[in-house]
């Protein structure tokens, strides 16, 4: 009877973590970073205008600034306290186990996604319904990583 000596790892090494914990540092500061520049716009009024019809208009725009710039803080909020959990994981050494599978996620896919709780095929398998839908990361924080 032979024995299969290749094992399944069931979490990433030390060295393996510390390069992820190295690139959710980075990716945590720069957020820091976008987010106190979006919080200081949202304080800041701009110059004063004398020009009632001209400042009426501007409000409007301004406004719609404003709203948008919310957005993304609340966004950028999410992904910081996203990215601070994922240190949290990596520090417990359960991090980039899948929350569904219990399999590792893929290295690449945390390496684009650091703060990723599902590997790709829990997610495939909740889009085609034959998981239920378990809130994860938000998506479209994806996007945000550069």
């Amino acid at each position: 009877m032979a024995v299969d000596n290749k094992e399944e790892k069931t979490r990433y090494s030390d060295e393996e973590l510390e390069e992820f914990k190295q690139i959710i540092l980075k990716k945590l500061d720069k957020a820091k970073t976008d987010l106190e520049i979006l919080r200081e716009s949202m304080h800041s009024d701009g110059e004063v205008d004398t020009n009632l019809t001209y400042r009426l208009q501007d409000d409007g725009k301004e406004n719609l600034i404003k709203e948008e710039n919310a957005r993304l803080i609340a966004r950028l909020e999410r992904f910081v306290r996203d990215l601070e959990l994922a240190l949290v994981r990596i520090e417990n050494k359960t991090y980039g186990i899948c929350r569904v599978t219990g399999k590792l996620i893929e290295k690449d896919r945390l390496r684009a996604v650091p703060h990723a709780t599902l590997s790709i095929e829990a997610k495939l398998k909740m889009q085609k319904g034959e998981i239920p839908v378990i809130e994860e990361e938000n998506a479209n924080d994806e996007d945000l990583e550069e």
